[in-house]
C-alpha cells in the first residue's frame, strides 16, 4: 500500500529509539510522511504506538525493520521504500554507533563501518531516483541528504585508505566509530558536490550528548564516559536541528555543510578535504561491487 504523496515525504534511519525516533515524531506531527527504520522489533512496535499517538492525520507513520550493518538490508530497505512512495522529500541517515569490540558481519564487513558509512551510503544510492523526483515534482524548494554525524571525527586526522576498516591495525571500536563519522563528513562533502546540481543538497549536523541509549553498545570506556556525562538534552533538541536543517530555508542552501544546534560550525581540517572526499566515493563504490551491489 503506498502512502499519500500530497505531503512531502522524509526517511528517517533509526527510528526506533533516541534521536531518530524524536525526529520521526516532530516531522509527523507536522503533518508529513515519514518512514522510519528500526532494527529492533520490539522498539519498532513501541515507537510506531508513540508516534502514531502523535500525528495529525492518521496514516501518516510507516516503521520498517533493517539492519544498515548489512548490504542486504540496505538494499531490500530501499526496494521497501520505493514500493511505499515514488519520491522521497529528506533523507535523514541517523542510524548508526559504536560497538564494544571488533565485529565483522556476515558479508566480511567491520560492523561499525558498515552500519555507520557503507549501509547508509548504499541506502543513499539507492535511493537517488525518489529524490530525483522530489526535485521534478517539488521545484519550490530541493530535496535533502542529512547526515547524522559527530564531534567524534575531530578524534582522527584522516582515512587510511589502504586499509579503510581497520584490518591490519585492529582499531579500537572507538576508534573506529571516529573513523566512521569522519566517513559521514566526507561523504556529505561528495554529496554536495555530486548531486548538488541534481538539486538535492547534502548536511550534516552533531548531535551533541543526548539522553538516549547510544551508549548501548559500546564498549567499557565509552559506556562510562557517557554514562557520566552532565548535562544531556533531550532526544528532543537535536531532532529539532535535524527538522530546521530538513525543512527550513537554512538547510536548503549552501550543502556540505556541518550544523550543531542549529548552528553552522567548521568540522575538522579532515573532514574538508576534498580529495579524500572524492577518494571514499570510489572506495566505497568499489566495496559494493565487489559485494554486487
Amino acid at each position: 500500500m503506498r502512502i499519500d504523496t500530497d505531503r512531502p515525504v522524509a526517511v528517517v534511519t533509526g527510528a526506533s529509539a533516541g534521536i531518530g525516533r524524536a525526529t520521526a515524531c516532530q516531522l509527523a506531527a507536522a503533518g508529513w510522511q515519514v518512514i522510519g527504520t528500526g532494527r529492533d522489533p520490539n522498539r519498532i512496535a513501541q515507537a510506531t504506538r508513540e508516534i502514531e499517538a502523535t500525528v495529525t492525520v492518521p496514516g501518516s507513520f510507516t516503521m520498517l525493520r533493517a539492519d544498515l550493518s548489512l548490504l542486504a538490508e540496505a538494499k531490500q530497505l530501499a526496494g521497501q521504500v520505493a514500493a511505499l512512495t515514488p519520491r522521497v522529500d529528506v533523507l535523514i541517515n541517523n542510524a548508526g554507533g559504536p560497538r564494544d569490540r571488533r565485529i565483522v558481519t556476515a558479508e566480511g564487513l567491520e560492523a561499525v563501518f558498515a552500519g555507520n558509512h557503507l549501509g547508509p551510503f548504499l541506502l543513499t544510492r539507492e535511493l537517488k531516483p525518489l529524490l530525483d523526483a522530489a526535485v521534478a515534482t517539488a521545484p519550490a524548494g530541493p530535496a535533502r541528504v542529512i547526515a547524522v554525524s559527530s564531534n567524534g571525527h575531530r578524534n582522527c586526522r584522516g582515512l587510511d585508505f589502504d586499509d579503510l576498516q581497520g584490518d591490519a591495525a585492529q582499531r579500537g571500536p572507538t576508534t573506529a566509530y571516529c573513523h566512521a563519522k569522519l566517513a559521514n563528513l566526507l561523504v556529505t562533502r561528495e554529496l554536495a558536490r555530486r548531486w548538488g546540481p541534481d538539486g538535492i543538497v547534502a548536511q550534516a549536523m552533531h548531535p551533541g550528548v543526548a539522553a538516549t541509549n547510544f551508549g548501548e553498545h559500546a564498549d567499557e570506556g565509552m559506556r562510562a564516559w557517557y554514562a557520566a556525562t552532565e548535562g544531556k538534552a533531550s532526544p528532543d533538541q537535536p531532532a529539532q536541528t535535524l527538522v530546521w536543517l530538513a525543512t527550513g530555508p537554512e538547510g536548503a542552501r549552501d550543502p556540505g555543510r556541518y550544523f550543531y544546534d542549529k548552528a553552522e560550525e567548521t568540522p575538522a581540517e579532515a573532514a574538508r578535504d576534498d580529495d579524500a572526499a572524492e577518494r571514499l566515493w570510489a572506495a566505497s563504490e568499489r566495496l559494493l561491487a565487489d559485494r554486487g551491489y
